[in-house]
Order: C-alpha cells, then sequence, then structure tokens
C-alpha cells in the first residue's frame, strides 16, 4: 500500500482555517467584555445632557463617597488577609504530600461553588452558636467591647461582617493562585539552598518567595477584584445600611431598589475603573518586562 502524503497546499489551508476560527471567537468574546462597558459609557453620555456628569453627581453624595472609602479600605484589607493565608496553604499543597490532601484540596474549592447566597446564610447562621455568641466576659476581663456583648454583636452586620464575607471568598481565589504559582517554581533551587546550610523557614523566604512574586501581585489583584464584587454575602451578613456598611456593589442594588438607574450605572462605571486601574497597576508591577503590551 502506497502512502501519500497530503499536499502542502492543504494543510496550509487547514492551518488557516484553524487560527481564523480561533480568532473569530476571541474577537466575539472581546467584543462583548468592550460591549459592556462601552454600552454603559454611551448610556452615561447619552442621557446626561442637561444634568451634569452623572459621575460627578454620584461622587457628591456623601453616602456614594463613604461607600467608596469603605470599599477601597476593605478590599485592600481583604487582599492582604487573602495573602496570608493562600501563601503558606498554597505551599503546602505545591511541596507536601499527605493523606487526605485530595479531600483538603476540594475543601477549600468550596466557597468558589457555593452559591454567594447561601455563604452569608451559612455565616450569619454560624454566628448564631457559641464561641460566637458567647459573651465577651467568658472569655476576657470585660463585660462589653466597643458597646458589644459578643462577637455576634460586634461582627454581624457590622463593618468587619464586610470584610469577613470578602475574605471568604477572595481566600479561595488566592490560594489557587498560589497553589499553581508554587508548583511552576522549580523545587530544585530550594532544595539546594536546605543543603547549604539553610533552614525551611530561610530556603521559602529566600528563595521561593522572591521567585513568587509576580503569583503574588496576581493572587493580590484576584482577592482584591474578586471583594470589589462582592454582594449576595454582603446582603446577608453585613447589611447595606447607609452610612454604615454600604459598599459599592451594594451601592448599586439600593440605587437599583429605587429605580435611579443612571446612579446606578454611575457608580458601576466607578467600580469598573477602579478594577482596571488596580489590573493594570498589577500587570506593571508583575511583569518583569514593566510594559504591559
Amino acid at each position: 500500500m502506497s502512502y501519500y502524503p497530503p499536499r502542502q497546499s492543504t494543510i496550509f489551508l487547514s492551518d488557516k482555517v484553524f487560527v481564523w476560527g480561533l480568532s473569530i471567537i476571541l474577537a466575539s468574546y472581546l467584543f462583548f467584555i468592550i460591549a459592556l462597558i462601552g454600552y454603559d459609557i454611551f448610556y452615561m453620555i447619552d442621557g446626561s445632557a442637561g444634568n451634569g456628569n452623572p459621575i460627578l453627581n454620584a461622587l457628591s453624595q456623601p453616602e456614594i463617597r463613604y461607600s467608596i472609602i469603605l470599599s477601597l479600605l476593605s478590599c485592600s484589607l481583604t487582599a492582604f488577609l487573602s495573602l496570608g493565608v493562600a501563601i503558606p496553604i498554597g505551599y503546602i499543597l505545591a511541596r507536601y504530600s499527605f493523606k487526605g490532601k485530595n479531600l483538603l484540596d476540594a475543601i477549600l474549592d468550596i466557597p468558589i461553588v457555593l452559591p454567594p447566597l447561601v455563604i452569608g446564610i451559612s455565616l450569619l447562621i454560624m454566628f448564631q452558636f457559641p464561641p460566637f455568641s458567647t459573651p465577651f466576659a467568658h472569655y476576657l476581663p470585660v463585660d462589653k467591647l466597643f458597646g458589644m456583648e459578643s462577637f455576634n454583636e460586634l461582627v454581624v452586620y457590622q463593618i468587619p461582617a464586610v470584610i469577613l464575607a470578602q475574605f471568604f471568598v477572595a481566600a479561595a481565589f488566592a490560594i489557587r493562585t498560589m497553589k499553581a504559582t508554587f508548583e511552576h517554581i522549580n523545587p530544585r533551587c530550594e532544595q539546594v539552598a536546605l543543603s547549604l546550610g539553610c533552614n525551611r523557614l530561610q530556603a521559602f523566604s529566600r528563595v521561593v518567595l522572591p521567585e513568587s512574586a509576580s503569583g503574588i501581585v496576581t493572587a493580590w489583584t484576584l482577592a482584591w477584584a474578586r471583594s470589589l464584587g462582592e454582594f449576595g454575602p454582603l446582603l446577608v451578613f453585613a447589611g447595606a445600611t447607609r452610612g454604615k456598611t454600604e459598599v459599592l456593589s451594594t451601592t448599586v442594588f439600593l440605587e437599583l431598589s429605587v429605580g435611579n438607574l443612571e446612579t446606578a450605572v454611575a457608580v458601576s462605571l466607578i467600580m469598573i475603573i477602579s478594577a482596571i486601574s488596580v489590573l493594570i497597576v498589577a500587570r506593571l508591577w508583575g511583569n518583569d518586562s514593566g510594559a504591559l503590551l
């Protein structure tokens, strides 16, 4: 039986069709992303005639300024807290093998796959039981702390609830990122450091951490962006009280609930600008070449 290889023209044609197919999928998805933002901007421009700049009008409201400040502070704190657990957990999952590792890995993904409202309800219920509902006097030599009698009163529907609800989901994404980062770092360099007299902590801090700098930046960025967009757990566990636990995502909900679509879109654009700015800074900082393009 004779074998006749395909002609070069046929091979080149199939390659072009394959590349064009991939390009069409990429262009279509990219169009929808740009359109989501572009039509928001168009709506603001089209409906702002004679009413001034909708974003400036939104920023003139003290409630929205408060939600912006609380969002920036809570998201930044949540991102750092997420790194505090993501780095050691990601390192353990990437470097060590032990019984029950697959089960542990699956449990750590639960905050990602759970519906947001379920997370909020579960947090709310958890704080109804000890030790969270136990009075401070049982653990500390004080009857009240900041005017609250227990962790339940101190956290639920207060600012700490905002941070905790954001952290519960954002940390899971940071852990996934750090695990992948450590898995791509060659363990041989760490082993060389150990053979030269370093202990585990020294090898980790002097060899592994510097190598994982870009992954740490990416994990922080993902945690920050995920915290900014968190809504379901916040609404249930922290509430949406004006001037107290209101963040940008709940501001959009509150404005929509009263039919103020223009302000809701303006706040949405503020969130988009904030998220894009953080992503750009993270890309520039985390990229070794120092270039975005």
